[in-house]
Formats: C-alpha cells, structure tokens, sequence
C-alpha cells in the first residue's frame, strides 16, 4: 500500500508515518521545509504540480491530509485575528486539503478502493461554539464541509472519504496539557481509517471511534 502524509514532519503527521512504516508500507512523507521524504507546501500550486510529477502514475491507496496550523491561538477579539492570519490559515487548513486532493487524484484513480483521510478537529463542529478561537474554528469548519463534498463526489468513482478529529493531543500545536500522546492518537486514527469503507464515507469521526455531530 502506498501512503501519501501531508504535515509529516512532526505531531500526529509524523507519528502516522512512523507507525505505518513500521507496518510495512510505503509512506511517502511531505512538508514544507527538510527531514521528509517529499518537499510540499500545500498552499502553493506549483508546489502541488512538482510533486504529483515526482509520483508519476503511481497508484495511491490512502492519502491523509493531515497538514495544518492554528495561527490565532490566544488572540483577543478588540486586537487580534488579523487578516493576514485568516488567509494563511485558509490557505493551509482548507485550500491546501482540496489542491492535495485534486492534484493526487490520478493516482487515487488509479488504485482499487483508494481512501481519503482529512484531519479535522472538533473545534470546527457547529456543536462546539464556546468562543474564540474564530480562525481556527471556522477553517476547520470548512475542511469538515469540504470532506462531505468530496466525499458525495468521489463514492461513484470507488474513493471513500473520511473526516477525523484526533483528540486533544500533546503536540506543538495542542500544548503540554494535551489528554493523549501523538502515539495513541495515530493509533486510533489508523484503526479508524483501516475501517473506513465506502458504506461511511462522508463520516465524521473521534480518533477512539465515536461519532462526532457536524
């Protein structure tokens, strides 16, 4: 099987690459800068062009768009979420999933039963509003509606789609007072996309396998 990981690096990304790679496949790792296996920066569109040449008309069974960033954590509503934080949040947590899915369809044609994994997170649930964190929320919102879209127009095709929010893990991004370890994350997450079929597709789901209201 042939894994391609967006936001490799480090986090839930690298703990993902690590733990399919110890299963045996062929995971391919990508980022912005060095220490993977392909350089990508999901939010430029040569950069998209560049490394689906690099894959040629390789098969890709699973692609998990796990890059993202939360730019406007802490930021107060008299001073903060600045446009330029809304643009590149965007730019990386939503139009960086769908170029990654557009530019990689060939190859997930060109498998038999390809999925695709987008990491979410709940923050982005219509359920969850506590305030703030508007960036963020909204951006993650839309990677949510992005994922039932696609996942609406990929079933005919064969290609499931699922939509996961990993937990509250210890990372750069979740803080020290995570509840869960990159490691039980990318556990769960695994488990949940070794499940996913075409029969849940569109499905919005916790990394301990609970189904999550949109």
């Amino acid at each position: 099987m042939t894994i391609v990981i967006t936001g490799a690096s480090r986090g839930i990304g690298a703990a993902l690459a690590a733990q399919y790679e110890a299963a045996g496949e062929k995971v391919i790792g990508t980022a912005r800068g060095a220490g993977v296996e392909a350089v990508l920066d999901v939010t430029d569109p040569a950069s998209h062009v560049a490394f689906a040449r690099t894959l040629k008309d390789r098969p890709l069974d699973l692609l998990i768009c796990n890059a993202g960033v939360y730019l406007d954590k802490g930021d107060d509503l008299e001073t903060g979420f600045g446009p330029d934080l809304w643009a590149q949040s965007f730019a990386t947590n939503v139009t960086g999933v769908f170029l990654t899915v557009q530019s990689l369809l060939p190859n997930l044609r060109a498998a038999s039963g390809a999925k695709i994994a987008i990491i979410a997170s709940q923050m982005g649930s219509s359920t969850r509003a506590p305030g703030g964190s508007y960036i963020y929320r909204t951006s993650k919102a839309a990677a949510i509606n992005l994922g039932r879209n696609l996942a609406v127009d990929l079933k005919p095709e064969g290609i499931a789609v699922g939509i996961y929010h990993p937990g509250w893990v210890r990372t750069d991004m979740g803080g020290d007072q995570g509840e869960i370890s990159v490691t039980e994350s990318a556990q769960g997450l695994a488990q949940r996309i070794a499940t996913l079929d075409l029969a849940q597709t569109g499905c919005f789901e916790t990394w301990d396998g609970r189904a999550h209201p949109f």
